[in-house]
């Protein structure tokens, strides 16, 4: 075996057992990079202003913040004027094509720059069960497509033990439209520039249920603190529809014990939409 050989059968192993990111020596601060990636996102938007590295010449010492609090007015500044961009843009999309569009032109996410595609939505546009999950992983970053990868596949097999098809009669998104590295939880920045498009694409989408998948799509719509298995199974609602939080079929792979608990949810569901609950 060449040296060139033998290395492409190391890289092939790597794949084989889940690798699919090379990691340095030295540990990267992903906050810092996110807050850099912002900052320079917001540059690239003619509406969204950037504040000022330094605080006026003439202001007082004793008044003055220190520079730790100067970078996180900074950051406050940015992040709010990227979140307010993002949604001004949404409400201004009629239709999902045009919003699709719009996530894709979208510059505010510092995820974006690190993605292969950008992953929106999949399934029936308008069907009357939408589910939005948290973000896309590998393989949903390599194909475009939302869950596509096992936990997709485990998705499919639950909606159909409830008589659903993504291909149709079901509409699937994330909370994220960009894969974060090592596929890492969204930070709040990340999610706060996504959420105005994905209000707006359920806005648009018009289910008669929506579900949401895991914690980081519940606590980010919902707009609470309680952790996913005390918020899964119990009805809420966004803006009139009615919302059932439940487990993430990624968390189910892990816990298989916990796949009775989502069974439950799902035949809720299913009873919400036949109209016998």
């Amino acid at each position: 075996m060449d040296q060139i050989t033998e290395y492409g059968a190391i890289l092939e192993w790597y794949l084989a057992a889940g690798v699919d990111e090379a990691i340095g020596d030295v540990a990267v601060d992903r906050f810092e990079s996110s807050r850099r990636l912002a900052e320079q996102a917001a540059a690239k938007n003619a509406q969204v202003p950037v504040a000022p590295t330094s605080s006026p010449a003439f202001a007082a010492p004793v008044a003055a913040p220190g520079p730790g609090a100067r970078d996180q007015e900074k950051e406050r500044e940015v992040n709010s004027a990227l979140v307010e961009n993002a949604r001004s843009i949404a409400a201004a999309c009629d239709d999902i094509a045009t919003l699709e569009a719009a996530i894709r032109a979208f510059e505010g996410c510092p995820l974006k720059a690190g993605a292969t595609n950008t992953v929106i939505a999949d399934g029936v546009a308008g069907a009357d069960l939408m589910l939005i999950g948290e973000a896309p992983g590998a393989d949903e970053d390599r194909l475009g497509r939302p869950f596509v990868g096992r936990a997709g596949q485990l998705l499919d097999r639950m909606l159909a033990a409830i008589g659903r098809d993504r291909a149709r009669d079901a509409y699937i998104a994330n909370i994220i439209f960009w894969r974060p590295p090592a596929n890492r939880k969204p930070d709040p920045v990340e999610t706060a520039t996504c959420l105005p498009f994905v209000e707006r694409l359920i806005e648009l989408s018009k289910p008669k249920v929506l579900v949401l998948l895991g914690g980081t799509p519940a606590t980010s719509l919902l707009g609470t603190n309680q952790g996913i298995t005390r918020l899964r199974g119990h009805w809420q609602d966004w803006n009139g529809i009615p919302v059932m939080p439940t487990l993430h079929p990624a968390y189910l792979l892990r816990q298989p014990l916990a796949k009775r608990d989502s069974w439950r949810d799902l035949l809720a569901v299913r009873r919400r939409l036949s109209g016998t609950d």
